[in-house]
């Protein structure tokens, strides 16, 4: 057996063949190479080519279709990649000028005699839609192909073409026989059963045969049944004839999604008809195989796409290449076990093909309605592969843990949030214990950006040293919040996208996405967030992921970059409520509508304030992901630092419709412990919850809309991130409805429907409820944040009042001076033909139920029948110190030496007093966010609700005293670094939002909690008092008040914040934060750039030519 270093070394025989053979193949070697120079070092292998001839190049130069060196060759190899085979000029005549005398050898008997010779039994060929975009160029209608993922499984050297037989002789008699044996059909099956296994869910096997007719196929139908039952029980199977089959394919694709197992010749005609439904020939690979592809044992295999030789482009440099790259996709996959890099060879072919509306490149050869040549597809591919290749390397890095199933001895219960923060702990001791308290270092699975907030994490990251970040394939950034059609010439705007763009180019991020193609959080939701990972955004709203049991958290720019670059962040372990549904909510009542209902019942920043929020109970079997999406993003409105659900069946039908496995097949399902401790637990019972109006300027101010009704509105508005895909079609069909009810929009009035990504967009179009949107006098606009944050294009008039779908109704939100209310997008829809506030439970009793569920498309695929609960197991303790309580270390706190020069122990000065809920738009407008130092964002500090208060820091009143929930809203840092610039020395309040509190040490900005109400009495506007952070305590009015500073604070003050204390020690800083010895990480700062540096994508398109 090879040792763990032992570098494999797979020989490929490359045969190109006939016709567009060389063409083709010649990409896929690229990609190959590109693969073997990316990836060997780490994953110790390496590729080794071998052109062989065959076909009729090699009846030209040797007079036989398969020269004994071919098959030597051939039989050398571990797997063989093969370009096309044939052509009108083979089988030549023997004597041109006397054709009694026959032919000459075919072309195409090389084929025949490599897979007898070389075992190779079963053939796999995929039929899919590598791009969605592709669905409109099949022959078959977008609504009967859309969906359609077969992988054809066809027995290949037994049957017909195998059998004994005799040609025409004169009495004009002719037969093919058809033997099949009992171990040759268990044998194909196996390979089917393994197959349909790999995937999560299984798939179901569909046997095709012809058993009311012939006995090979009837013995087909017994072993099939009795292999299935015996060896792989769990898995689904069905029995069709081959010409009933062949009717599904064309009338209902979808009938057969799965593993199609069928014998040699009913597959070759079935694989054949089944390749046209992608639209071109050039799309399809195959694999022929001579073992099973479980990656237990050897499994040589030929590779080749599914099309021929195409003569008649032969030499025109025009053939389409995707085929033969995707072949040596599967190659990599079965025969070398590569399962990553074939995973990313696929994905870079989507992009290349994917349009617009997927985000992708849309570079298509001539038979896809492009005009790229081969080379050019062939380089598009490999610019795709590099920063995915780049993203393998960095993932390597971390280590997986395997799975834990039980719940170790000695392990406290603890909640889901609990479970996710000790699972991707670093340095938890065993038995992987996390208490409310403590302080733990964790690894962070993605991080996620809009360009606003891109600018201020853009300044963390240049006073860094641009240093490169961790990976470049777990950074999702979205240009999102200040874009619009109408005003990209505006300079502001063009130097944010420069920006963004600018960044993503220089490290090489796969998932960069362009103005106007998604909200920050839609598409990630739906499609890259899994259940148990741990991910942190530069904006309040992260929290959406929450949805499909994701720990998601919003923090401010510099506290992003810090995971981005080094992989890690802390956390302080929040206590956890529980907010558990019951009943069954009413059609049309949303995730919305829910929320809505729970914040007006438990109101904002009261029971979530500063804790996670997890959402559990026998409800959630009514909730889709969409309604979950909803009330997870409004868990920052609640006051929680978190919304996770718990992720069940629901969610894994949800993530499994995804078409990249690799954010599908990482998700953890926790479920938490009987004896796990809950702060609070609160019971929603769905049944209660009706259409409900949040009223300005509060999202916790609800009212039943019945108390609402003919509130005149100068505006509506659907859209904002809060707004699901569900909630944009439940609008539009209320809008139907009421249009066939004869209701008329009114003239005067606003009406904008924004949905959240170009996907989005697209599935209303094609379902035609754009349609319903636009009768019914509404504006589409372009995906983006639009009214909700008012700093792009749309924005409301002062005076003017509001209906929206959007999250946050605080003052001055959707425009200076606006009014804005907040209702579901079915509410706002009923709403907007009279432009008043309207209940539309009459519009949505009108509605078609079963024509809204197809809708959706949840059915699209059986749903998952169950998931794998499992417990966290964090990785190993190493030699760093370990993760401590903060009671354990306080008492190093006192000797700690201040690094920071500017960073006082002792501040004297004068209160200025704000109120409760004191939130980050008050702080500091959207409007004022960008560029700039501390100083020009203090010029804005409070600019529109206390224009004094700039004037009266300099004055001496330099210390802010607030109430509950102080810097509550978004997690924009540009808040504590206002205050700070304004000349503001300390904020005590009797607490701080989440987001909030972590800014303010972050940023280098003393931050005190003071629960004692004597404190408040005393320190009235213009109070004097003085801080002494060594003691730890308040002088005011004669008396004294302690207070709690944690160690990791005070490090990061006294250290200039988080971007000085990367600088003293690099990608350790968070780990020197907690621990009780920091000098052993101290000198690692520049050491950790140059490392970093080395981590970001370096390539260029140049290089990827350099062979």
């Amino acid at each position: 057996m090879a040792s763990a270093n032992q570098v494999r070394t797979f020989n490929v025989a490359v045969i190109a063949g006939d016709g567009i053979g060389p063409e083709v193949c010649g990409e896929a070697v690229r990609v190959l190479q590109l693969i073997a120079q990316k990836r060997s070092q780490a994953g110790k292998f390496r590729i080794a080519f071998k052109n062989l001839l065959a076909g009729g190049a090699a009846i030209d130069a040797h007079g036989t279709s398969c020269p004994p060196d071919t098959l030597q060759g051939a039989k050398d190899a571990d797997a063989i990649l093969l370009g096309a085979i044939g052509g009108p000029q083979w089988p030549r005549p023997i004597d041109p000028n006397d054709l009694s005398k026959g032919y000459g050898p075919r072309a195409e008997l090389v084929l025949l005699e490599l897979r007898k010779v070389l075992n190779l039994y079963a053939n796999i060929r995929p039929v899919n839609f590598i791009s969605k975009s592709l669905i409109k160029a099949s022959p078959l209608k977008e609504d009967i192909v859309r969906g359609t993922e077969y992988i054809i499984v066809r027995e290949l050297i037994g049957g017909v073409y195998f059998g004994e037989r005799k040609e025409g002789d004169e009495d004009g008699h002719a037969y093919d026989t058809m033997p099949y044996s009992a171990d040759e059909i268990r044998r194909i099956t196996r390979c089917a059963g393994n197959l349909a296994l790999q995937s999560t869910p299984p798939l179901p096997i569909h046997s095709i045969d012809k058993a009311n007719v012939l006995a090979t196929s009837r013995l087909w139908r017994k072993v099939v049944t009795e292999t299935i039952e015996k060896e792989f029980p769990t898995l689904q199977l069905d029995h069709h004839l081959v010409d009933s089959a062949a009717m599904h394919m064309v009338r209902n694709p979808k009938v057969l999604n799965g593993v199609i197992l069928t014998e040699n010749m009913f597959g070759d005609i079935l694989s054949d008809e089944a390749s046209v439904i992608p639209g071109s020939l050039g799309l399809l690979p195959s694999a022929s195989l001579s073992g099973l592809p479980d990656g237990k044992g050897p499994c040589k295999g030929l590779y080749e796409p599914i099309h021929g030789s195409a003569p008649d482009i032969a030499g025109q440099g025009i053939a389409n290449p995707i085929g033969t790259i995707l072949s040596a996709a599967m190659m990599l996959r079965y025969t070398m076990g590569l399962e990553a890099e074939a995973n990313a060879v696929e994905q870079a072919v989507r992009k290349v093909i994917d349009d617009d509306e997927y985000n992708g490149y849309g570079i298509r050869s001539r038979d896809l309605g492009g005009s790229a040549t081969t080379t050019e597809v062939g380089d598009a591919v490999l610019k795709a592969l590099i920063p995915l290749l780049n993203g393998l390397n960095a993932a390597q890095r971390r280590a997986e843990q395997p799975l834990l199933l039980e719940r170790p001895v000695g392990r406290r219960g603890m909640t889901i949030c609990e479970k996710i923060l000790s699972h991707n702990a670093i340095n938890l001791p065993a038995p992987g214990n996390v208490t409310p308290g403590d302080m733990v270092c964790v690894s962070v699975d993605w991080t996620v950006a809009s360009e606003l907030t891109w600018i201020g994490m853009n300044k963390t990251y240049e006073l860094m040293g641009r240093p490169g970040v961790n990976r470049n394939d777990r950074f999702w950034l979205a240009i999102d919040h200040s874009v619009d059609p109408r005003i990209m010439d505006q300079p502001r705007v063009q130097h944010l996208v420069n920006l963004s763009e600018g960044f993503a180019d220089e490290v090489g991020l796969t998932d960069f996405y362009r103005p106007n193609y998604t909200i920050l959080h839609t598409e990630f939701y739906r499609e890259r967030a899994q259940p148990g990972q741990v991910i942190i955004g530069a904006d309040s709203h992260t929290c959406s992921a929450g949805a499909v049991g994701a720990l998601a958290v919003g923090l401010g720019a510099a506290d992003v970059v810090m995971p981005l670059v080094t992989g890690e962040t802390w956390f302080k372990v929040p206590e956890t409520v529980n907010i558990r549904f019951e009943g069954k909510p009413r059609f049309g009542v949303g995730g919305k509508d829910i929320i809505l209902y729970v914040l007006g019942k438990l109101k904002r920043n009261t029971v979530a304030m500063e804790r996670a929020v997890e959402y559990t109970g026998p409800g959630l079997q009514y909730m889709s992901c969409d309604a979950r999406f909803a009330i997870a993003n409004m868990t920052t409105e609640f006051g929680g630092i978190a919304g996770v659900f718990e992720a069940d069946e629901i969610t894994a039908s949800f993530i499994s419709k995804r078409t990249n496995p690799d954010h599908k097949n990482s998700s953890l399902y926790f479920r938490a412990d009987s004896d796990c401790h809950y702060a609070e637990t609160h019971v929603i019972d769905l049944s209660d919850v009706a259409p409900l109006v949040a009223l300005y300027p509060s999202p916790d101010n609800v009212v039943p809309v019945t108390e609402t009704l003919g509130m005149k509105l100068d505006g509506v508005f659907i859209g904002a991130c809060t707004t699901a895909e569900e909630d944009l079609i439940l609008g539009a069909l209320v809008l139907e409805a009421g249009l066939k009810a004869g209701k008329v929009p009114t003239v005067n009035g606003k009406r904008r429907v924004t949905p959240g990504s170009v996907p989005i967009l697209a599935k209303l179009r094609r379902l035609g409820l754009l349609d319903a949107y636009e009768k019914a006098g509404f504006t589409v606009g372009a995906p983006g944040c639009s009214y909700c944050i008012a700093v792009a294009a749309d924005k409301a008039l002062a005076g003017e009042v509001w209906l929206s779908s959007q999250n946050r109704n605080f003052k001055n939100r959707m425009g200076p001076g606006s009014i804005a209310n907040l209702g579901s997008a079915a509410t706002v829809a009923a709403s907007s033909f009279g432009m008043e506030v309207t209940d539309p439970s009459e519009l949505l009793n009108d509605i078609d139920r079963k024509r809204f569920e197809k809708m959706l498309e949840l059915w699209l695929e059986k749903p998952v029948e169950s998931v794998t609960v499992s417990e966290p197991n964090p990785a190993p303790v190493d030699s760093a110190p370990t993760a401590a309580d903060e009671s354990e270390i306080a008492a190093a706190a006192s000797t700690e030496s201040g690094a920071n020069s500017s960073f006082s122990t002792l501040i004297t000065g004068k209160v200025q007093r704000f109120g409760d809920h004191v939130d980050t738009d008050q702080i500091i407008p959207a409007q004022a966010i960008g560029a700039g130092s501390d100083e020009d964002f203090g010029r804005s500090c409070f600019l529109h609700v206390r224009p004094e208060f700039r004037e009266r820091v300099k004055e001496g009143y330099n210390i802010i005293v607030g109430g509950e929930g102080f810097g509550s809203g978004s997690s924009r840092e540009e808040a504590p670094r206002a205050i700070r610039g304004a000349g503001v020395q300390a904020v005590i309040a009797k607490s701080f939002a989440f987001i909030y509190a972590r800014n303010q040490p972050n940023m280098s900005l003393l931050g005190i909690v003071m629960k004692d109400p004597k404190f408040y009495e005393i320190a009235e506007e213009g109070a004097e008092i003085s801080i002494d952070v060594k003691e730890r305590v308040i002088h005011a009015g004669g008396q004294t008040f302690p207070f709690g500073l944690s160690l990791m604070e005070e490090r990061l003050l006294s250290g200039g914040g988080v971007t000085a204390m990367y600088n003293k020690y690099g990608s350790n800083l968070f780990r020197a934060a907690i621990s009780e010895n920091p000098d052993m990480y101290a000198g690692c700062g520049s050491g950790e750039k140059e490392a970093a540096a080395g981590k970001s994508c370096d390539d260029t398109a140049q290089e990827i030519l350099s062979w």
